[in-house]
């Protein structure tokens, strides 16, 4: 069954390419023929990386300035690096340290759809006769495909890999050969043609010789690859330089395992107990390699620091491994966080009047494949004239950012790239001029803050800031709080007067407990003395309100306070001689029924009273 979706998928690569191909002699009709082709396949990690040796002959008499690369349509849309330089004519498919030459994409007459062509531009023209070597690196994402999709904790990792065993040139072969390389040298299949054959974790095909253009053999290879399948969904990396000295890059990652998909249910127990075989397609860490001279190093996510991290170095390199807070199974996603500073010195330099810095592009994790790169170089405050130089193609944009101490923010260089791998991690450079004397801007508003706020303490502790006391404002103040004192003393008085009216309340208990009217009416008189006293220090106070006109809202309350007070005054002094005299004449079975009607009232006066003064209060 599974070889059988295998071949369905693969059937119409032949079908595809074979009327569009020999229906295009334009391409076909070529005086360069490749005498040696040695392509090298590397599947040992998520990323394909195909590397290949092309012996270039001209047969025929005009020179030749340019030279054809043909992809098909499914691979050109993973296709994330292209690089050709010319090689050291050994025929040996490496990966080349030399210049790259200027590749881009032609669109030809009579070309199908399904193919792009990309011309390499020659630094001299290759005379009639004339041999040279080209190698050529492609690098390619999401193209090795899980299979089965879904796998449980304990399964490993297989992936199937589509390529054709013979290159697809618009030129004629006379001999090739194909190597692929696993990470492994276990192997579910792979398509076994005449001349296949597997040394230890190598998968080698051919030699082909005398191929047409356009020859396309189609193969497959379904293998074992454990390997850290760590995709960042977005990467912003954010470059701030500050003329003090120091670099500081903040790289915020959104981290995604895109290898087979994890089901099921996930057990702790087993993943500690037997980690590489309860867990050997998720990965556990992650490597960054940072520039020697890093410090500062940080790495968290949105619950705070992560310790689950070691940081080593030497003179020559920094390298941070990170392990996040959980194993990563496929389809299981992180974010998190990496900070660290740099010397400036390092990466800040001078030409021509300008100042420019050359830093790598890419991320500084080891093969990591990042599907939306954003690159923020934060220049000073006041930088003007600024330029980019990238190496390959990039969106660029500016934006403004503002910090402490900014007037008018700092300018923001914006870098965007897609589908970006570590070939990408190349240096760039972003020119700029600077006044050096805008460096003392900063400094010179921290000194002149602290002045302002020094002097602003000298004038307020010597500087009369009081309200004129003839203002209309402050001569109300006054008068206000001579209310306020007014009432507060009203309050006083009148609380002094229910003290009294509890003081001849207390007298009736111990009259009804000991029947000892002298004592009550002695008590009796020595409140009525009370109650005139507190009677004419009432007036005073009554007089101020009345003559106030900021006591115009309240008067009406406190007047009513004091009408309510006296007729409770004589409503208790009733009910006082009522009782006295029931004492004296020997008829105390008589009293409740006399004074109920008169304690009634007294109860509902003493309420309102209450109310009345709370009211004061607040108001």
């Amino acid at each position: 069954m599974k070889r059988g979706i295998m071949s369905s998928n693969l059937f119409l690569f032949p079908i595809l390419f074979s009327f569009a191909f020999l229906s295009s002699p334009v391409l076909s009709a070529s005086d360069l023929i490749l005498a040696k082709v040695d392509r090298r396949i590397d599947l040992t990690s998520q990323i394909v990386r195909i590397t290949t040796s092309l012996k270039v002959q001209n047969t025929g008499s005009d020179v030749v300035s340019e030279i054809l690369l043909s992809f098909p349509e499914n691979q050109t849309s993973n296709l994330a690096y292209l690089k050709a330089a010319l090689g050291e004519g050994k025929g040996k498919a490496k990966p080349s340290s030399g210049v790259g030459l200027p590749v881009e994409v032609v669109h030809l007459k009579d070309v199908p759809p399904a193919l792009t062509i990309y011309s390499v531009s020659l630094p001299k023209g290759l005379g009639k006769g004339d041999i040279l070597t080209l190698d050529v690196l492609a690098v390619f994402t999401h193209s090795l495909q899980p299979f089965p999709e879904k796998i449980n904790q304990a399964d490993i990792q297989l992936l199937l890999f589509q390529e054709s065993a013979r290159y697809l040139s618009p030129y004629a072969v006379k001999v090739q050969s194909l190597t692929v390389k696993l990470p492994d040298a276990r192997i579910e299949s792979y398509t076994k043609l005449g001349n296949a054959k597997l040394q230890g974790s190598e998968l080698k095909y051919g030699p082909y010789e005398n191929l047409p253009p356009f020859s396309y053999l189609p193969i497959v290879v379904h293998f074992e690859n454990n390997q850290p399948f760590a995709v960042a969904k977005e990467l912003v990396r954010e470059i701030e330089i500050s003329h003090w000295g120091n670099i500081q890059i903040t790289e915020h990652y959104s981290i995604i395992h895109a290898g087979a998909q994890s089901k099921g249910e996930f057990s702790r127990l087993d993943y500690q107990t037997r980690q590489f075989l309860r867990g050997a397609s998720a990965f556990r860490r992650l490597v960054a390699k940072l520039p020697p001279r890093a410090h500062s190093v940080y790495y968290r996510d949105e619950i705070g620091n992560i310790s689950t991290s070691s940081l080593w170095g030497d003179s020559k390199k920094t390298e941070l491994e990170i392990e996040p807070r959980y194993p990563m199974f496929g389809g299981w996603k992180t974010a998190f966080t990496i900070g660290y500073g740099l010397p400036l010195r390092d990466f800040l330099f001078g030409s021509d009047g300008k100042r420019f810095l050359n830093i790598s592009f890419g991320a500084p994790i080891s093969e990591l494949v990042i599907d939306t790169l954003f690159v923020k170089v934060v220049l000073p405050e006041g930088s003007k004239d600024i330029s980019v130089s990238v190496p390959f193609p990039v969106k660029q944009s500016q934006e403004t950012k503002l910090s402490h101490l900014d007037i008018v923010g700092r300018p923001v260089v914006v870098l965007e790239k897609n589908n970006v791998v570590p070939e990408h991690n190349e240096h760039f450079q972003v020119y700029y001029k600077f006044n050096s004397l805008s460096m003392l801007r900063e400094p010179l508003m921290l000194i002149s803050g602290f002045l302002f706020l020094f002097v602003a303490c000298i004038v307020y502790t010597h500087a009369d800031i009081s309200i004129s006391k003839s203002s209309a404002s402050y001569l109300a103040k006054l008068q206000w709080d001579e209310v306020q004192a007014t009432i507060q003393q009203v309050h006083g008085i009148i609380g002094r007067c229910l003290t009294a009216h509890d003081k001849l309340e207390a007298s009736l208990h111990d009259l009804s407990r000991t029947g000892d009217t002298q004592a009550c009416k002695a008590t009796r008189k020595s409140v009525d003395s009370s109650l005139k006293e507190l009677s004419k220090e009432l007036k005073q106070p009554l007089a101020i309100l009345q003559s106030s006109p900021q006591a115009a809202q309240i008067l009406p309350k406190v007047e009513e306070l004091v009408t309510k007070e006296r007729e409770l005054q004589d409503k208790l002094l009733v009910k006082h001689s009522t009782i006295v005299d029931a004492y004296e004449k020997k008829a105390g079975r008589e009293i409740e029924n006399r004074i109920a009607s008169q304690q009634q009232k007294i109860t509902a006066l003493r309420r309102e009273i209450d109310d009345l003064m709370d009211l004061i209060d607040e108001i």
